[in-house]
């Protein structure tokens, strides 16, 4: 088969959408596929190369993954020619998927993580302007017709019927997870505790990139309330992508002060090689996922491997994937997610089976799909 992938982002740039089409190429060329995909070309990437099979076409945008859906057409319509599917996403990259597949009648598919509709000024800080251009263009997203949707949880599928997607025109295809890699046992907490010097605190950690859908500021705000409770412990709040976040990470830092938070009560650090932040998760007593939104949830599911307690919002995906030792707390609730800190301490939580999510059995669902459309 001939699939061809359309995303507005892709390597070296690295965030869940990349990971899960990073995957879902790769393995499609080692099951024996042709696999050709078009992305926005960033600074210093070549224009065209191959990644572990991957034939990679980058369209230049003057950096603008905006342009992309314009500038992408031509490469697009060159590539679509030969290909059985068109396999693209939300965002930049579904419209001129969207305009080639309907030109040259090939079947196109859009994989959806979220659909923020009426929610851009809820989980984001953009302007009420940029918000409602958002808005539009989401909208007008949904306006075009898809051959398949794939929702990558059930609360996403639920997400586009309300839009008036059409529940038959709907597949919920989990993502997959490498458990290989997140294995406990290729991780050590112990270093972090020692050059942290956190080696007699009780550490409940939280991390990711600083947007407002990840919802940190509500942990922040649970600092006080579990700190007297439990003396001994210390937030530790790595963030990602700080420098383009600085907006939110300075709100943080005010946020802390008018607290009267210190340092032995919460530490923000920086993040961390991909590859080295399990050793972080590892050093922790409590995880915390404190998200507003959530597609899939790979911060649930990164937790869960790694057999810590886990507190984590009751918000979109997140009571479909987690597992394991968990308590759920009420989404932009602080006194919850505290209480649910001090339960977890005090080793009150739920325990349930691990649930596994495998690239394996997620590429077969798209098989099956793409076989049904060819």
């Amino acid at each position: 088969m001939r699939i061809l992938f359309v995303c507005e982002n892709y390597l070296p740039h690295i965030g869940g959408v990349e990971v899960v089409f990073k995957n879902l190429a790769e393995r499609m060329v080692e099951l024996g596929n042709e696999v050709n995909l078009v992305t926005h070309q960033l600074k210093g990437t070549k224009k065209y190369e191959i990644i572990n099979g991957v034939k990679v076409h980058r369209v230049s945008c003057f950096n603008s993954r905006y342009l992309f859906s314009l500038f992408s057409i031509p490469k697009i319509l060159k590539l679509a020619k030969k290909a059985d599917i068109i396999q693209t996403t939300t965002f930049n990259g579904a419209p001129p998927s969207w305009f080639v597949g309907k030109l040259l009648k090939k079947p196109t598919i859009i994989t959806v993580h979220e659909v923020w509709i009426n929610k851009w000024n809820k989980v984001t800080d953009f302007s009420k302007l940029k918000c409602f251009i958002h808005n539009l263009l989401e909208k007008a997203i949904y306006s075009l017709k898809f051959d398949q949707y794939v929702t990558v949880s059930n609360a996403t599928k639920k997400d586009l019927e309300q839009i008036g997607i059409k529940p038959e025109k709907i597949k919920t295809i989990h993502n997959g997870f490498d458990y290989d890699f997140w294995d406990p046992d290729n991780f050590n907490g112990e270093i972090i505790r020692k050059k942290l010097n956190l080696e007699n605190k009780w550490i409940y950690f939280a991390w990711g990139r600083p947007g407002p859908s990840k919802g940190f500021e509500y942990a922040i705000k649970a600092v006080p309330k579990i700190k007297k409770h439990l003396k001994n412990s210390l937030f530790l709040l790595m963030l990602g992508s700080a420098d383009q976040y600085k907006q939110r990470e300075v709100y943080f830092k005010k946020l802390i002060k008018e607290l009267n938070l210190t340092d032995d009560e919460i530490k923000i650090i920086p993040s961390v090689p991909y590859n080295e932040l399990g050793n972080y998760l590892k050093a922790a007593d409590c995880l915390v996922v404190p998200s507003i939104a959530e597609g899939f949830g790979y911060t649930t599911v990164e937790a869960n491997s790694m057999n810590k307690p886990l507190v984590a919002s009751n918000t979109g995906s997140i009571p479909e994937v987690i597992s394991g030792k968990h308590l759920l707390f009420e989404s932009k609730n602080s006194t919850d997610l505290a209480n649910c800190v001090i339960k977890i301490h005090d080793n009150k939580f739920h325990q349930t089976q691990l649930k596994k999510f495998l690239w394996g059995e997620c590429v077969e669902k798209y098989l099956e799909v793409y076989g049904w459309l060819k």
